[in-house]
């Protein structure tokens, strides 16, 4: 039994180190990232059709609409489709922004379906019936796109082998508060160093949902916008490169948006991702696989990337099964040999920081501040790791549940206030209740660290503890007391 619990702990330690082994490999591909070439004659621009998928989306959608607007593209190659699925006043207010902007010449039209079926992916392919562009540009309800965006994204498709340019996310209200400094220090993360690596060593990348453009073609061509998955993007990005279709990251490029700033929104927000990531495993992990004219590298990233959401197991498992080594010491010694390598895994830490701190010193960042951050991150993580291992589990079994939105709140300075937000999810859940239990838990773990001189163990414990109790505590106030 003692060997069982020693492996229990071993299994999930090993795949968290493999998975910082290929985050390293990207750190160092993301060196040898290049910009694509942006060069165009203006007037040989296409048509471009810009798709702004909303529903109930009332506090953002009139500063989408005006910022789409504002795109330095001419006029006579630029479709607005306002594709609405919403049953509140956001209609109102959409209809009345396609009046104003139609008197003025452009071609925006407020689309409706007569049912809600299939969520963002069926909307999206709804208006791909009727679209005229031959490149489709694609902007969620909480984003606020650069004017030269088309100018900088449209010429690198003159490479008829591009399928896909994705630029990177900015955030308008990182600086709101901890927990929106947190979320873009994870997403900084992806979008300086993830995403340029795939893109520089030509592994598989993902479109991430907004802030992109399509060619129309390679969209139809891959089979279409699929609702089968909470995370249609990633779905539709692997089917495309499968066939083929080549993938452009803009780095260079920003795209303004922002961010959750109630932890029920950013639980939301972080189930649909974890839970679809998980689906599009099963769904196109063997395709991936199989595919005869893709090289071992890019299979092996491209398995770990659709396998990245299912991390939060082996964190959660590392945690819980941490505790019967601590309360049966005499393991340590008897197989004293085994547990000395595990020392090795120190090395996640290095990589792991070093992934972090090389997005964070893009922004101009300081190493103290970072330090803090980087904690404070994990300490985050580590108190999702349940919510987000529900997620996973869910979309491996193949348990359906439908698409939930992200509310948006309209947010950006520190004076803003959300009070009274008809989006807010009120609701405190069972699952608060079993994770402040863990935090309980963990925090009498570290009196018997302290009690058996397992010091080694003790600053895990603490971040696991800090992690739940920081959820709780968050989940309860912006659910009760809101801001």
């Amino acid at each position: 039994m003692d060997l069982i619990f020693l492996l229990a702990y071993l299994i999930p330690l090993t795949i968290i180190f493999v998975y910082c082994i290929m985050q390293f490999s990207l750190i160092v591909s993301h060196f040898k990232y290049n910009a694509p070439s942006q060069t165009q004659n203006d007037k040989d621009l296409p048509l471009v059709t810009v798709q702004l998928p909303v529903y109930n989306e009332k506090y953002v959608v009139n500063r989408l609409v005006d910022s789409v607007m504002q795109l330095d593209y001419p006029i006579s190659k630029l479709e607005i489709q306002l594709l609405d699925d919403s049953d509140d006043i956001t209609t109102e207010l959409l209809a009345a922004k396609a009046k104003e902007y139609q008197e003025k010449g452009f071609d925006i039209s407020l689309i409706r379906r007569p049912e809600r079926v299939g969520f963002k992916a069926g909307a999206l392919k709804y208006g791909l019936e009727t679209a005229k562009g031959e490149f489709v540009a694609v902007f969620d309800a909480d984003f606020v796109p650069r004017t030269d965006f088309l100018k900088k994204t449209i010429p690198i498709f003159q490479d008829e082998k591009v399928g896909v340019v994705q630029t990177r996310w900015e955030h308008i209200n990182e600086n709101y508060s901890l927990l929106t400094k947190l979320q873009a220090f994870g997403l900084d993360a992806h979008f300086f160093i993830e995403q340029p690596g795939r893109s520089a060593s030509n592994h598989f990348i993902n479109f991430n949902g907004t802030a992109g453009v399509w060619r129309k073609t390679t969209i139809a061509d891959a089979g279409g916008w699929s609702p089968d998955t909470l995370t249609e993007d990633l779905d539709l990005s692997y089917r495309a490169q499968l066939k083929g279709w080549k993938f452009e990251y803009l780095r260079e490029l920003d795209s303004p948006a922002e961010l959750p700033v109630s932890l029920p929104a950013v639980k939301s927000q972080q189930y649909r991702w974890m839970k679809g990531g998980a689906e599009c495993f099963v769904k196109n992990a063997k395709k991936l696989i199989a595919a005869k004219d893709l090289k071992l590298t890019s299979k092996l990233h491209g398995f770990y990337h659709l396998l990245n959401s299912s991390i939060f197991i082996s964190v959660m498992a590392l945690a819980f099964f941490s505790i019967p080594l601590v309360l049966n010491t005499h393991i340590f010694s008897d197989y004293h040999t085994i547990v000395n390598l595990t020392t090795l895994f120190q090395v996640n830490w290095l990589i792991l920081g070093s992934f972090y701190w090389l997005a964070f010193k893009r922004k101009n960042g300081s190493f103290f501040a970072f330090v803090k951050r980087f904690f404070m991150f994990l300490v985050f993580m580590m108190g999702l790791s349940l919510h987000n291992t529900i997620a996973v589990v869910e979309g491996l079994i193949g348990k359906k549940t439908p698409f939930v939105r992200t509310p948006k709140f309209n947010v950006v300075a520190k004076t803003d206030a959300w009070s009274g937000n008809v989006y807010s999810m009120r609701k405190i859940g069972w699952l608060t209740w079993v994770e402040g239990l863990i935090a309980l838990l963990f925090l009498g773990m570290l009196f018997i660290d302290a009690q058996k001189q397992l010091y080694g163990m003790m600053p895990f414990h603490l971040m696991v503890f800090l992690g739940y109790s920081l959820i709780v505590y968050y989940t309860i106030k912006h659910a009760l007391f809101e801001a």
